[in-house]
């Protein structure tokens, strides 16, 4: 017996009965799904088609579509259970969303929303059923547009390569942070160079080629370890190519169009080469795997179909909960935009009034008030930015990829370093992040800033994003609004100590007034 052509009538089979009651439960569950997260969905929909690193999202389901019609004999030999167990880990999930929604987190709601897609398998079917399509199932979170969270990791780390690749090779270098100039010009490692489209992309396919090619689990992941290892090294290749080609050819080639042009080449020369080497040991399935599933012994008879439809209506209420839960705790009127009271005059003789040339501001997009100002005392400067953010959502939020010191196409500033410092802010011990900033040319002259910077949320302070995103959703769970800020104090560095004794003094003089500036805000509602 090779197929399910060999089966006489469709009845044969125990498990038939509940499938024609299980699919259409299991199809209108999913569509509610779909249309109680919508807004999850959607986003993820936008990011696949304005995202070049993520375009692959529209393939992921598709995909996994196929993968389980091809082991479909294998399922019609299986009677399809629904399991109530599955409840708690569907409500745990719901949970999780509502949390990445209140902290305005998409990837954690996108991340929740396919694990709920998942869930409904078992939760209808059975965990018998959802472990024989198990891969495909999980194959699902490659749609999460998820990853960008390494680029500064990456860029440094492929700046770090290109220098020290340079140098072996004779070139002189002079870098400073993600910038360096060799002879022939000035380089500079951006988004589109720290390999994370590269990565994700290499790893989704080497998943699937993995599975599609190996049965030994030990194949399996050793072969999806090479595609996460490889293209982070044929990254680094490649820009360290890419800057030799534009020096030895006076910048005639690799620039502009041409640099993505050789990039997207070497990667996809790269990528063959991995999967022809890995296919040496393919030990692909075997004809017989499709009937396995035929040759199980038969079950029990299914279950009443009034059972399918039971299991889809806690389903469907345990999913509801969610979006439920999430307009109760964010309904609310419309408050008026905060107002920041006067702070021309601060505490210790600190004045505003003076300027920096040239100017900066950090780069935070959308707040509901917002102010920059420098202050001056005692023959020092200091610049104080505040951002405040309220009823925050998805166009406006403290915590964004797009918030940061300085853009990487600011034409004007760069970030060259970056650490953490660990003090007293109003009494409160804080970690502010620290940073220094650069106006000009790589050269003594240039003008440089030390920076801290630093949230308030829920009158808690702290440089953690992921702390930051909680405290937020548990000041919404606990009614308290969602109120809350950044805090950047900057001074430049031709100041006594490179600026930090002006920040300190600033810091210790102004910091209690500062907060309660901000909790004066909060009350304006």
């Amino acid at each position: 017996m090779t197929g399910a052509s060999q089966i006489p009538a469709r009845t044969r089979w125990p498990g038939a009965a509940g499938w024609r009651a299980a699919l259409p439960a299991l199809l209108l569950t999913l569509l509610l799904l779909a249309a109680l997260f919508r807004p999850t969905l959607a986003s993820m929909v936008e990011i696949w088609a304005r995202s070049e690193t993520f375009a692959h999202g529209f393939l992921i389901a598709p995909i996994s579509a196929w993968l389980i019609w091809k082991v479909r004999h294998r399922l019609a030999a299986m009677t399809p259970r629904p399991d109530p167990r599955t409840t708690a880990l569907l409500a745990g999930a719901c949970f999780a969303w509502l949390l990445g929604q209140l902290a305005t987190v998409g990837v954690v709601a996108q991340f929740s929303l396919v694990t709920l897609l998942i869930l409904v398998v078992p939760s209808m079917l059975g965990w018998r059923i959802a472990r024989s399509i198990a891969f495909p199932l999980f194959f699902l979170y490659f749609s999460v547009p998820f990853g960008e969270f390494a680029m500064p990791k990456l860029m440094q780390w492929t700046a770090m390569f290109t220098v020290i690749g340079l140098r072996v090779s004779g070139v002189p270098v002079f870098q400073e942070g993600l910038q360096f100039v060799i002879p022939s010009g000035s380089w500079s490692i951006v988004e589109a160079c720290s390999g994370v489209r590269y990565i994700i992309a290499s790893l989704a396919v080497g998943m699937l080629f993995a599975y599609l090619n190996y049965r030994s689990l030990k194949r399996r992941l050793a072969f999806i370890a090479v595609s996460l290892v490889v293209p982070i090294l044929a990254n680094w290749m490649r820009a360290y190519i890419i800057v030799m080609l534009g020096h030895l050819s006076g910048n005639a080639l690799a620039t502009g169009v041409d640099h993505l042009i050789y990039g997207w080449v070497f990667f996809g020369v790269v990528m063959l080469l991995m999967f022809a080497i890995g296919g040496r040991w393919s030990d692909a399935r075997l004809s017989g795997e499709r009937s396995e599933g035929l040759q199980e012994s038969l079950e029990s008879a299914a279950p009443p179909a009034s059972r399918y439809w039971k299991s889809a209506g806690v389903v469907a209420l345990i999913l509801a909960a969610a979006p439920l839960g999430e307009w109760y705790l964010l309904r609310r009127a419309v408050a008026p935009p905060p107002v920041f009271p006067d702070m021309t005059r601060l505490e210790d003789g600190w004045r505003s009034g003076g300027i920096l040339e040239p100017e900066w501001k950090p780069a935070y997009g959308n707040p509901s008030a917002e102010q920059n100002r420098v202050y001056s005392a005692r023959g020092q400067t200091v610049g104080l930015y505040i951002a405040y953010y309220r009823q925050q959502g998805y166009e406006r939020k403290l915590i964004s990829s797009e918030n940061m010191l300085v853009r990487s196409n600011d034409r004007v500033w760069a970030q060259v370093a970056s650490g953490a410092v660990d003090t007293r802010f109003s009494g409160q011990p804080v970690r502010m992040r620290s940073a220094e900033l650069r106006a000009g040319g790589m050269n003594s002259e240039s003008r440089r800033l030390a920076v801290r910077l630093f949230f308030w949320v829920d009158g808690r302070l702290t440089a953690s994003d992921v702390r930051a995103k909680l405290l937020t959703a548990l000041a919404l769970l606990g009614g308290r609004g969602d109120d809350s800020a950044v805090i950047v104090l900057y001074a430049p560095k031709s100041q006594d100590n490179g600026g930090e004794a002006a920040l300190t003094a600033f810091a210790e003089a102004n910091s209690a007034r500062i907060l309660d500036a901000l909790e004066a805000m909060r009350a304006q509602r």
